[in-house]
């Protein structure tokens, strides 16, 4: 592992910040495109 020294802690943390919105950011896509989805077919159900 690379050495960081003193700035271990706030470049680690910084990393770890980072995946935790990028896994918010996937997780939130996906529900909304879920949601997306089953409006859809709700409003496709009711025409036909």
């Amino acid at each position: 592992m690379i050495e960081l020294g003193k700035h271990a802690v706030p470049v680690l943390s910084a990393w770890g910040v980072a995946a935790v919105l990028l896994a918010a950011l996937v997780v939130q896509t996906l529900v909304a495109g879920a949601r997306a989805r089953r409006d859809l077919d709700r409003v496709e159900r009711r025409r036909g």
